[in-house]
Order: C-alpha cells, then sequence, then structure tokens
C-alpha cells in the first residue's frame, strides 16, 4: 500500500520558513515511500464562508471555485500535512478561509448525520506545522484548539505538530537544523505503514531562546 499524502501550503510568502519546513516533512514522508501532492492556498481562489447555511440543508458548499478541487483532495488522501505561519497569535488568511469553507463538512456529518466515508472507517492523519517570529511561546495555543476540530470534521486523526518560534526572516530555519530534522522525521513517521496511532497528538517545540 502506498501512502497518498497531501501537503498544504498556508503562507502567502512563497518558500519562506512555512514552505522550507513543509518541504523537509515531505521529503520524510516520500523517505517512507509516500506519494505527495504539495498544493499552494495562495495560488487558489477560495472565497470565505458566506455563512448562508445553504450546507445544512445539501451537506454541500453552494460557492463555487478552488475549494471543491482543495477538499476533493483532502478526502482522497491518507494522510494530511497543513503548514501556516502563525499571524496575530492565529493560523493565516489563507489556511483560516480554507478551515472556514469546511463548514460544510461538519453540517454534513453533525447536522445530516452523514458520514464522510459511508463504505468504512479510513485511517487518515495529519501533521500540523506552524512557524512564529515572535518569541512568544503561546502563540500556537489557538492553532492546536482549531487544528482539533478541523481535522474531527475531515475525519482525520491529529497525529502530530511542529511548533518553532524566532523564524520571522525568510531562511531563518535553515538556520535551525533541530528544526528541519523534526520536520523531515514527522513526515516520514506520519507516512509509515507502521507507525502506531498515538494516544494524543505528539508535539514537537522548538522555542528558541531570547
Amino acid at each position: 500500500m502506498t501512502m497518498n499524502v497531501l501537503a498544504i501550503a498556508a503562507s502567502p510568502r512563497a518558500e519562506g520558513n512555512t514552505d522550507l519546513l513543509l518541504r523537509e516533512a515531505i521529503r520524510g514522508a516520500q523517505s517512507a515511500g509516500a506519494q505527495v501532492q504539495m498544493i499552494a492556498l495562495r495560488d487558489l481562489t477560495i472565497a470565505p464562508c458566506a455563512e448562508c447555511d445553504a450546507c445544512q440543508e445539501s451537506g454541500s458548499c453552494r460557492i463555487q471555485d478552488d475549494f471543491q478541487t482543495v477538499l476533493s483532495k483532502m478526502l482522497e488522501a491518507d494522510r494530511l500535512i497543513l503548514a501556516t505561519p502563525i499571524f496575530f497569535m492565529a493560523v493565516s488568511a489563507q489556511a483560516k478561509i480554507l478551515i472556514d469553507r469546511c463548514q460544510s463538512l461538519w453540517a454534513r456529518k453533525y447536522v445530516l448525520k452523514r458520514p464522510l466515508f459511508p463504505d468504512a472507517k479510513r485511517d487518515r492523519r495529519g501533521l500540523v506545522i506552524a512557524v512564529g517570529g515572535s518569541g512568544s511561546t503561546r502563540m500556537f495555543d489557538s492553532v492546536r484548539l482549531t487544528m482539533k476540530y478541523w481535522f474531527d470534521a475531515l475525519e482525520v486523526a491529529h497525529v502530530a505538530n511542529l511548533f518553532v518560534n524566532r523564524a520571522d526572516r525568510r531562511g531563518a530555519v535553515l538556520k535551525r537544523p533541530e528544526a528541519l530534522e523534526a520536520a523531515r522525521r514527522l513526515g516520514r513517521a506520519l507516512a509509515a505503514l507502521d507507525e502506531p496511532m498515538p494516544e494524543k497528538p505528539i508535539t514537537v517545540e522548538l522555542f528558541a531562546p531570547r
């Protein structure tokens, strides 16, 4: 069996610290034999949720844009990686728009009582990579909660986090070999066929000293 991994880059800045760590995670997943596709939300057109509640009747979002393509890829994937920078103690706007549009999945699951995968429950797992520029160790608190409930709507087990602070200037993580290695290691573990399911998310926090 070959793992199908979808890697989502949620940074508005191409080839910045978030993308660099995501690419290391991809290398790790590929070293475990996974097939990986990377998409960058900055290259797509995804409108914010209109809170029209149409999804509570149909289980689908009525807004037609690139969200449908991303959703299809997310539902096909066995493993999901979301990499986001931290802006004002939260995920990026690009990430939040995608997450909010998944309200349709929440409606399908909890309002309409329709499973995402009617035939059988699937082993789907997710990794979060979050990168912040400040020295705060609290900036990742909201990310933990947001990702917990987003993964729940996607029926993805939240198995790992990589949180890195003090990485603001472009390329700063290249001077943090421990962060690059952690991304590769977590990507490899995510895609490994024999990796046991952890009881709670494995969190690697790399907080540089002031």
